[in-house]
């Protein structure tokens, strides 16, 4: 008889336990580096100026393996195909692990040679997406792929921009708008879903909306603002843009009955990163209108819409995945709750007061994260344990 086929390493057995692991971890690491750097403990021999680097990797290092984290595991589950595992999966991890220590230290390689290697990672990504979503024939998903390839090409302009010595502006506005357009559709999937799911179980009452033409426009008016923000980040009319868009996301999450959810502590979380992106939205849309809110924006963003977010379906979807129970007691309630005191202490304190406790607060939150989701990552499923 031939041999069984061998059964990877657990890690390597799902794309969500590799990517989350690798996300979570690096985000734990990039930032207490970055720190360092700032106070010229650590060289940094890159292609990137050191503020450029804390930026991209933030971006397109953390948020690039959150992405492959969420379709590996997301698309076999719309499409009906098996998820990608061992070797294929080893090889993606090993190309985004390269990508970090290109971008980071350069490896002897010219900077059109680190491009290359870097954005290699979100083409594959892109790739295999498409090609599993066309197959799939699952046709509704194939909207996903238009902020997931403008993803790629966020990273390629950034990285274009520092070679050409035109700097990172615009690579870094839409990364950040294809990472929020992605939270929007994502999100705006999912978080009523699974709070329709839940209440169902409860005593009658409110139920969110289900998905309509209003959810529709909103999404078409949130990526046009946030398309203008690229091109045009000030004036009056990518402000108010903006500020119509967050308007109208906030009146869409209300339809949600995220109220009704207090109880249930997985799912508020995602009802409060969305309102973190919302904020976000809103703080940019100000900015437009003059230079004093621009980091304000950026961080709401960054830290408390993207990070938030990430983690709240981070630890939703490690749960579920490896077969534990969907609850989150204070352990897990705790990360969740200092990625978002680190986005409002980088907003809300002066100068470097703001830095360093948002720097510690994102860094404790993650540490945290890894020390409960960590094990539920890198081991077998509880049900698929062999006995002792």
């Amino acid at each position: 008889m031939p041999p069984a086929p061998r059964i990877p390493l657990p890690v390597f057995s799902a794309g969500f336990r590799v990517f989350f692991l690798a996300a979570s971890a690096f985000a734990a690491v990039a930032v207490p580096l970055w720190m360092a750097v700032r106070l010229d403990g650590v060289a940094l021999t890159g292609p990137f100026a050191p503020r450029d680097w804390h930026i991209h990797e933030m971006l397109f290092g953390y948020g690039s393996a959150v992405l492959a984290g969420f379709l590996f595991t997301a698309i076999p589950n719309w499409t009906g195909s098996l998820p990608k595992s061992g070797r294929p999966l080893m090889a993606l991890a090993g190309l985004w692990l390269a990508g970090r220590l290109a971008v980071g230290w350069g490896l002897g390689l010219p900077p059109i040679a680190i491009m290359a290697l870097d954005c290699a990672f979100l083409l594959a990504l892109t790739t295999l997406a498409g090609i599993e979503i066309f197959a799939g024939r699952t046709w509704g998903n194939v909207k996903l792929l238009v902020p997931v390839t403008g993803f790629l090409v966020a990273n390629v302009t950034f990285h274009a921009g520092n070679i050409r010595g035109m700097g990172s502006e615009i690579g870094t506005r839409l990364g950040f708008a294809m990472l929020a357009v992605m939270i929007l559709l994502i999100g705006g999937r999912i978080i009523p879903s699974f709070t329709r799911n839940w209440l169902a179980k409860l005593p009658p009452g409110p139920m969110p909306v289900p998905f309509n033409r209003f959810d529709g426009t909103s999404l078409v008016m949130a990526a046009g603002a946030l398309v203008l923000w690229v091109g045009l980040p000030d004036g009056a009319l990518t402000g108010t843009a903006l500020l119509v868009a967050a308007g109208v996301q906030a009146v869409r999450l209300a339809r949600w009955q995220g109220v009704r959810t207090g109880r249930n502590r997985l799912l508020l979380m995602l009802h409060l990163a969305f309102a973190a992106l919302i904020l976000g939205l809103f703080a940019t849309g100000l900015a437009a209108f003059g230079p004093a809110l621009h980091a304000t924006g950026a961080h709401l963003l960054g830290i408390g819409g993207i990070g938030g977010m990430t983690v709240a379906v981070m630890m939703r979807a490690s749960l579920g995945h490896t077969g534990r129970a969907l609850q989150a007691g204070v352990p897990l309630t705790a990360p969740f709750a200092l990625i978002l005191l680190a986005a409002i202490a980088r907003t809300a304190l002066p100068g470097e007061v703001a830095l360093w406790l948002a720097a510690i607060l994102w860094t404790l939150g993650f540490v945290l994260f890894l020390s409960r989701i960590g094990p539920a990552l890198w081991q077998a499923n509880p049900a698929k344990r062999r006995p002792n």
